[in-house]
Parts: C-alpha cells; sequence; structure tokens
C-alpha cells in the first residue's frame, strides 16, 4: 500500500487487521458469484437472450466485494457502467440482476435500465452511470447533502481509470476538497479506458498522484487482494466520516474481458491477458484461506455448488418472467405540470 501525496496517511492506519473464517468464507462467496455471474451473463449475451451493451467485472471482483464490506449498510454508493459486482456484493438477489439483464419486469430496475443503470434504493446503491465520469459531480452532491444535514454516513464513488481525465474529475473532486465534504473515491484502474492504455492517455501513470491537486489523502493498493481493498477503504471511510474531508484510493486491477462483448481486444495480447490471471483475486482469497486453515477444499467446493444452483435458479427466473407492458414506459417517470 502506497501512501498518496497530499496529506500524510499514519503509519498506525496502514496495519493490516486480521482475517476471520466468517468473513473470508463470506468474500470468497461473492467473489465467485460474481465472476460466475458474469460468465452466465457472457453466455446468455452470446445467445442473443441479453440485448445492449454488457460490461463485464470478471477479474476485478476483490474491488466491489473489499470495499463494500468495509462501508456501512447506510453509506451511499455511486458506480460507473461495470456495476453488477457492486449489486451483487450489496446484497442484492441475483435473481432481479439477471432479470434486469434480460430486460424483464422482475428485474431490479423494472427492466428499463439493464446492464449501465442498476439501482437500488433500499440499499442507498445509487445506479450505474453511462457518461465515464459523469456520476462523479453527483456523489458529491450526494456528499454535501449528508455534511449539510449532519448525517453519519459517507458517499463511496467508484469509477475507472479513463474517468481521471475527464473535467468532471476535477471539477468535482476539488468542490469536494474546498468544501471538505465525506466522500471516498476509488479509481479502478485496470490499465485500460476503452481500448486505450493508460500511459497513451494520461502523462502521470501513478493515478493516485493526480489527487496531490486536491491536497487530498491518496493511496495507491493491490485492488486483486480483497483484505488490503477492505482495511484501506475501511481506513480512510472511518477518516471522511469523522471529518476528514474526501479521501482518494487507486485500486490497481486487470479485467479479463473486453471492455464490453463487442470489443475484439486488439490493443493487448492474450498473453498478457493469461500473465494478468496469476494475480486472480479468487484465486489468491482461495490460497490465503487454505493455507491460514480458514476453510478446507471440501468447504469452497460445496461453496461453489451452491453458487451454480443459485445461478440456475436466477437464469430461470430471468427467462420465465414477463416482458414490461407499453404502458410501464409512463410509470415511474416524473412529468412536469
Amino acid at each position: 500500500m502506497a501512501a498518496g501525496l497530499g496529506v500524510n496517511v499514519p503509519e498506525s492506519e496502514k496495519t493490516k487487521s486480521g482475517l476471520t473464517a466468517v468473513e473470508a468464507l463470506d468474500w470468497f462467496k461473492k467473489m465467485s458469484l460474481i465472476r460466475r455471474f458474469e460468465e452466465r451473463a457472457e453466455e446468455a449475451y452470446g445467445q442473443g437472450k441479453i440485448g445492449g451493451f454488457l460490461h463485464l467485472y470478471i477479474g476485478e471482483e476483490a474491488i466491489a466485494v473489499g470495499a463494500l464490506a468495509a462501508l456501512h449498510e447506510d453509506d451511499d454508493v455511486v458506480t460507473h457502467y461495470r456495476d453488477h459486482g457492486y449489486v451483487l456484493a450489496r446484497g442484492v438477489d441475483p435473481k432481479r440482476v439477471m432479470a434486469e439483464l434480460y430486460g424483464k419486469s422482475t428485474g431490479l430496475s423494472k427492466g428499463k435500465g439493464g446492464s449501465m443503470h442498476m439501482a437500488d434504493l433500499k440499499r442507498r446503491l445509487w445506479g450505474g452511470y453511462a457518461v465515464v465520469g459523469g456520476h462523479i459531480p453527483l456523489a458529491v452532491g450526494l456528499a454535501l447533502a449528508v455534511q449539510y444535514n449532519k448525517e453519519p454516513r459517507i458517499v463511496a464513488c467508484f469509477f475507472g481509470d479513463g474517468a481521471t481525465n475527464t473535467g468532471a474529475f476535477y471539477t468535482g473532486l476539488n468542490i469536494a476538497a474546498v468544501w471538505k465534504l465525506p466522500l471516498v473515491v476509488i479509481v479502478e484502474n485496470n490499465h485500460y479506458g476503452m481500448g486505450t492504455a493508460v500511459a497513451r492517455s494520461s502523462a502521470l501513470t501513478d493515478l493516485y498522484k493526480k489527487a496531490c491537486v486536491f491536497n487530498m489523502p491518496a493511496l495507491q493498493i493491490d485492488g486483486n487482494d480483497v483484505v488490503e481493498v477492505r482495511d484501506a477503504v475501511r481506513e480512510v471511510a472511518d477518516r471522511a466520516r469523522s471529518g476528514g474531508g474526501p479521501q482518494f484510493i487507486e485500486a490497481v486491477t486487470y479485467r479479463y474481458r473486453g471492455h464490453s462483448m463487442g470489443d475484439p481486444q486488439r490493443y493487448r495480447t492474450k498473453a498478457e491477458v493469461e500473465a494478468a490471471k496469476g494475480s486472480d483475486p479468487i484465486m489468491r482469497c482461495q490460497q490465503r484461506m487454505l493455507s491460514r486453515g480458514l476453510a478446507t477444499e471440501a468447504d469452497l467446493k460445496q461453496i461453489v455448488s451452491q453458487i451454480e444452483v443459485e445461478l440456475d435458479e436466477a437464469v430461470r427466473f430471468a427467462e420465465t418472467s414477463p416482458l414490461p407492458e407499453p404502458r410501464d414506459l409512463y410509470a415511474d417517470v416524473l412529468i412536469a405540470e
């Protein structure tokens, strides 16, 4: 974990906490659920059962699972369009998530949002956003509301490396820093903004150093280590919650699939992708659990088997659910008088 520029992070706050069997099994289950869910969605997309854009989270599971494990249930969460992992990590029923991908009325957003616009108000999950960086000012606004109402909550805003090159990034975070808002931003650096490598689009490739222009505390962490993610997010969330102002984390990771299902991936080699899999977040969690005696091979196999049954039911639910009615176009729409 590297300390960033702006405000120094005390050494005492960088120490990693212990890991219990209950935590480890929960995180392994959630990461494995996200992985298999995304693979099932990929299959359905190839069969023409899911349309539109589909951005898969395969390879990045430790960030959503670790970060949300560190947050409180009433903290606000705002995400970018690669959002399925956050929704599942937040505890949403996979059946409703799959039904949303299928465009069915039983989906999380009643079939109207699809892959990029998942939201669950009860869980304070304020949706995926399709415009790169466009949700950062919205997260800042939520953080301002929290501060204004003196609520003991924070806002966590997730986005990719490409968003750090947008005007919304600089404007939004500058306002958050000036007003010392309770905001935690987590940049998922998977090395590519669509098909463009970070080094080709940003003069600064250690993205956490961009926080220095806001005089904002920043960390660069291993985004494939679920424990490191949990610990880092918990530390900075506690600081933001106690009046320390906005906090910045760059979580370095890698996506195994293309930017979206239509991506031919000509910008990288198969060898590069295979090499990145050597740091697979689920594999590392599994190895840690086995080496520390937190679980057995039988425990993990049972979890994976249960996930397959759960996803079989999710697919059946999505395929047998009804489509929205034409009149549903006019529901849930605010019309000004």
